[in-house]
Order: structure tokens, then sequence, then C-alpha cells
């Protein structure tokens, strides 16, 4: 089963993207990965993506990247078109990106060579830790220290729900280096894996498998080059970075939907029922019909924040249109893959909690797109307070 291209036609895109997309899907389509252990897919999908040359979206062309910068409509198409066949080839390919998006918006030359290249082509596993057991959503609350120790800094804390946790060869981690300042007091750091005092082992067991971990820092010393961007300059690094990847969530939920749809009219096709096909009820076509409008209602705002992150205006004024239409995009794609998968799920019957079916599959995954890189209730509260300073 192969995703429709026909939304590539949209004045949203340009030739590349088309081209792009052109040589994804079959390619994507054509992978058979073992994902019983999530942890050994994930390296795999992380070593295929790398040596077909998709991670080179994730850098920027300086360093190993395929284009100039980072370009979110390609994300977008990258993580849809990933997201139709596997979630976890998606999760690969997005936590290279946003695992080294501080580095390629903030690292110094000598951070982005060390790293990038490595990510582009799938040799090094990048992972972003933000998120604590009390600072989710609420990122000004973390409590992971950075204290100035000899020539270097010495971390002490915890961090969790880091996807890629255990398995990433290198983590850019959020730290307070002044704690009373609030979100005014958080740097951030490259930290390799193996560095004494870093402990990964604490893995996190979730309902759609996916690489996740806690991390502990006990008088984890790194040295003062580790340190990524500005001192105390973290919060809006964090901000920026994941801003850059919100609409490509939107993105995955999109291809998720899509194959949620697809597998919904195909089912519909071929069961028999009461004399005629599922698909010959006129409530099984108004079903369908919400599905396709749901689906189309996300898109248009998906491609229409990452349109604006790449080419909409630029300035404060540009800057809040844009997160502000990320916002927008990431809440109603992933709400509408929900009711999409969940109204797919059902018009399977018995066959849709099947484990191992794709409806199945789809059910699980795309829950936890709900919440994670900014859950729902965060993303109206930007869209509100955009709208309150108009």
């Amino acid at each position: 089963m192969s995703p429709s291209t026909r939304h590539l036609d949209l004045p949203f895109f340009d030739a590349a993207h088309r081209e792009l997309a052109q040589g994804l899907a079959p390619w994507a389509a054509a992978q058979q990965v073992d994902e019983r252990d999530d942890r050994a897919a994930c390296r795999d999908w992380v070593r295929r993506l790398g040596q077909a040359g998709w991670l080179r979206y994730c850098v920027p062309a300086a360093h190993g990247g395929a284009l100039a910068q980072l370009d979110s409509r390609a994300l977008v198409i990258l993580r849809e078109t990933l997201a139709y066949h596997s979630p976890l080839a998606d999760f690969a390919f997005a936590m290279q990106g946003l695992g080294s998006g501080a580095i390629t918006l903030a690292g110094t030359p000598a951070q982005q060579a060390a790293y990038l290249p490595a990510v582009a082509r799938g040799e090094k596993i990048a992972a972003f830790a933000l998120s604590e057991p009390q600072a989710g959503s609420d990122v000004a609350a973390l409590s992971t220290r950075a204290q100035p120790e000899g020539e270097g800094f010495r971390l002490d804390g915890s961090k969790t729900w880091i996807s890629n946790g255990g398995l990433a060869d290198f983590y850019c981690v959020f730290a307070k280096t002044e704690p009373e300042a609030g979100a005014r007091g958080i740097t951030a750091f490259v930290v390799d894996a193996a560095t004494p005092g870093l402990d990964s082992s604490e893995h996190i067991a979730v309902m759609a498998p996916h690489p996740l971990a806690t991390l502990r820092f006990e008088a984890c010393r790194v040295p003062a080059g580790a340190r990524l961007g500005a001192l105390n300059g973290g919060f809006k690094l964090a901000m920026q970075t994941l801003d850059i990847f919100r609409a490509s969530v939107a993105g995955a939920a999109l291809g998720m939907a899509r194959r949620a749809l697809d597998e919904a009219v195909a089912h519909a096709q071929q069961r028999p029922m009461f004399g005629q096909r599922l698909a010959d009820f006129q409530l099984t076509q108004a079903k369908l019909g919400e599905m396709a409008a749901l689906v189309d209602a996300a898109a248009l705002l998906t491609y229409r924040a990452a349109w604006l992150r790449d080419l909409g205006p630029a300035g404060a004024e540009g800057w809040k249109d844009r997160s502000a239409a990320a916002a927008m995009a990431k809440m109603a794609a992933t709400e509408n893959a929900q009711r999409v998968i969940d109204m797919a799920l059902q018009m399977h019957g018995g066959l849709g909690v099947k484990v191992g079916t794709p409806v199945e599959h789809l059910y699980r995954d795309i829950r936890s797109l709900r919440i994670y890189e900014g859950a729902t209730e965060v993303q109206q509260l930007i869209i509100g307070k955009s709208l309150l300073q108009e």
C-alpha cells in the first residue's frame, strides 16, 4: 500500500519537494525491518536512512546535508511518508533532526563538525534531553544543575522520557546554571553517552514500543567546550529547536492518518456484509467522508505551517505567525489523526483490535503524538495568547 501524492501539486511545494517524495515513497515501501525489538529496529532504521541519504535532510549542506538549511516542507514530506509506512522509521528519522537541531542552531564550528556530518550519515544517534520527572510542559521548572567546576561544568540531576535514551551516542542536555532565574537560567550542553557520571540504563516501556529512557547525571563532568550556545540561553534554544520540528510532528500524524484512511477504504471495499460490501452502506460512506475531510484539514494546516517557516515573513511578527501556525498544525493534525484512526479501527470490527494489524498498530502509535513536543493543551495556549496579542 502506498500513499497518494496528489497533495504535492499544491502550491506549498516546489519541484525539489516533489522529487524528494517521488524517490522516498518507493524506498520506504520496499524496506523490511524486524521491529519486534524497538532498540535494534531503531538502530537498523538509522543505518538504512543514513545509507540512503535521507538523514541528510536533518542537517544543513555545510555539514553534509542535502539542502542549504533545514527545510520544514522537506521534513514534513519525509515524516509524513515514513510514518505512513512505519511510525518507528519516522521516529528514527525525527530524533536525528531534533537531537542535533540545537547544534545546528547554536553549535560552535568544532561542535558542528564533530556531530552533524555523523548524524547525516547515520553513524551517530542523537537525542534531545529536556524533560524531567517534574518538568515536562513547564520547562522553567527543570532542576538538573550545571555548576562551573575547574575548566568545565558538573551536571547533577535526571531527565526522563528521553527518546533514544540508552541508544544515543550523544545528548543535547538542558540544565540550570542559575537556579533562581527560572527560564532565564538554563544552559544547553552536548554530553557524549560515554561520559562518566551519566547513567542511561533505566529504559521506559510504553504502549507503542519506542526507545525511551531516564537519564541520571551524578557528578557528570563535561569540558567548557561542551556548552552549547550562550550561557543561560538554553530556554530560547530549546524553544527554537522544538519550533522547527513542530510542523513535522503534524506531518507524522498526517502520515498515520492517511494510512488509516487507506486501510479503511481497502477494508470497506472487500468486506462482505448482508449480501453487499461494507462500502455499499451509506453509513460507511459518510464515515469515510468525515475521515477524508479531517485528513485534508490537517494537511492544509500542516503544509501552511511548513511553508510559513520556510518562506514566511521575517522578524518578530513573522516568528509569532509561524509559531501560532505550527501550534495549530500540531494540534489539529494529532487530534484529527486520533479520530481518523479510531474510526478506521471501528470500521474493521474485531480485526481492528487484533495485535499486529496496521490499524491496531496505528491506534497505539498515534496516542503519544498528542503529548510529546508540546501537548495539545500547550498548543491551545500558544494559539490563544497569539490571538490576544493581536
